[in-house]
């Protein structure tokens, strides 16, 4: 019985990833489809399929719609006022030409915490198309430390919607993710971004000329927030986030306590920073009311993809627990003597590969493993959203669309885009990896 369970397991992981690949299905019927399938394979009682199915995306996504409609238009805010422009800039001054990797990759770290990777990419690309043609230096070396930083937060670092939806399946605390994660993103992205594109720029020289980026439609701005501002605005949620997981730890009235931690929680740390950026960002650079209307409607819009893909990976997740799945993938993984930080990398890692979405494999490789640590003593639960967000990295190729922005966007061959984009997610899952695991050690 248990093999036959864990045979219609990987069969349910297999419809996900043809569905995706093969049959081109948006990736929320891919998981419902392999949900069901799950569910009256492992013989589930048909009345009580759906009812799972529902908790599970409702669990999931409860706490989830809000954080995610908020970080997106804090996102379109900075970018639409040319906040994030500002930030990068100001490190390209204190850095100077010759340390440009690092002023790039800090740009893009810091200007990543809030917005979607997408949303970074276009912030910062003129900028990296501006330095280029300044300095006259290979694009690589500009290019890649930005999208390192990018990139590294948008795997492990709340807010983002993989490592939000991995904290509320697992269970963990966000306030200890977001500490634990900043500690490992830094040192894995600068590995795969400045030193990474320093190595790499003397063996590719890119042929081809980005032209998707026209420059002068940021540098036109009648008026640009100023620097401390912008900072602010984009560090505004993390240092309320923070605030509230010191909360306890202060010697403070127990009122004034639960007010931070009320102000700590993501979703008012985030309504908070939105409210910050319509002025400061909007109102305070002459937009009006009518335009930022427009700007947070048009941003929106795109949300309801990701909430669907993150609500059906929570459902899967309920079916896997409910089938009994769960604790027979348990015993075995128990007999297999594999770690819970193992064994969520590398179910993250295939689903990653097979099917190009780090936010599908961070939200089904957690729904997987789960119900198997569940019952597990002394497993880290905030090192183990780490270790499977590391796995939904790796070896971003042609399924994944954020290799195709790179390759458009930087004006690369797909031969090119193999040797400096695959690789750098390939070492920033590895390294992020290996911080989790050396972070285990001692926490």
């Amino acid at each position: 019985m248990d093999a036959y369970l864990l045979i219609i397991t990987l069969l349910a992981i297999v419809i996900v990833i043809l569905g995706v690949s093969l049959f081109k299905w948006h990736a929320f019927i891919s998981l419902t489809v392999a949900g069901l399938f799950l569910a009256i394979m492992s013989g589930m009682d048909l009345d009580k399929i759906v009812s799972a199915y529902e908790t599970g995306v409702g669990g999931v996504l409860g706490h989830l719609v809000g954080i995610l409609a908020l970080g997106t238009i804090l996102g379109k805010m900075l970018s639409e006022s040319g906040a994030g422009l500002q930030i990068a800039n100001f490190f390209v001054k204190v850095f100077g030409e010759k340390k440009l990797p690092w002023a790039m990759f800090f740009s893009g770290f810091v200007i990543g915490i809030p917005v979607f990777f997408e949303v970074g990419i276009l912030i910062l690309l003129p900028l990296v198309i501006s330095v280029q043609k300044a300095t006259k230096q290979n694009i690589l070396l500009i290019a890649l430390p930005a999208v390192a930083g990018l990139s590294i937060v948008h795997g492990l670092v709340p807010p983002h919607p993989g490592a939000i939806a991995a904290i509320g399946i697992y269970g963990a605390n966000l306030g200890k993710v977001l500490l634990y994660s900043l500690i490992i993103a830094i040192p894995a992205g600068i590995i795969g971004g400045p030193l990474f594109a320093k190595w790499i720029n003397k063996r590719v020289v890119p042929t081809g000329e980005p032209e998707l980026v026209k420059v002068e439609d940021i540098s036109g701005k009648k008026s640009v927030p100023g620097v401390g501002i912008s900072f602010l605005s984009i560090l505004m949620p993390v240092i309320l986030m923070v605030l509230g997981t010191a909360a306890p730890y202060m010697s403070v009235s127990k009122g004034f306590e639960k007010f931070l931690l009320f102000l700590g929680s993501p979703i008012v740390a985030l309504l908070i920073s939105c409210f910050f950026a319509f002025f400061f960002l909007g109102f305070r650079q002459g937009m009006n009311k009518d335009t930022i209307k427009k700007f947070t409607e048009e941003c929106i819009l795109p949300v309801g993809s990701i909430v669907l893909i993150i609500g059906a990976g929570g459902g899967f997740k309920q079916i896997l627990i409910d089938s009994g799945v769960g604790n027979t993938i348990a015993n075995m993984s128990e007999n297999l003597s594999l770690s819970p930080l193992v064994l969520a990398f590398l179910i993250a890692g295939l689903i990653r590969v097979a099917t190009g979405s780090a936010t599908v494999a961070l939200t089904t490789a957690a729904g997987i493993v789960a119900p198997i640590v569940a019952n597990m003593a002394g497993v880290n639960l905030e090192l183990l959203v780490i270790a499977t967000g590391a796995g939904s990295l790796m070896f971003s190729h042609v399924n994944d669309a954020g290799f195709w922005m790179v390759k458009e966007y930087l004006g690369l061959s797909i031969q090119e885009t193999f040797k400096t984009w695959t690789v750098l997610e390939t070492i920033l899952s590895f390294m992020a990896f290996a911080g989790a695991l050396i972070l285990n050690v001692f926490i």
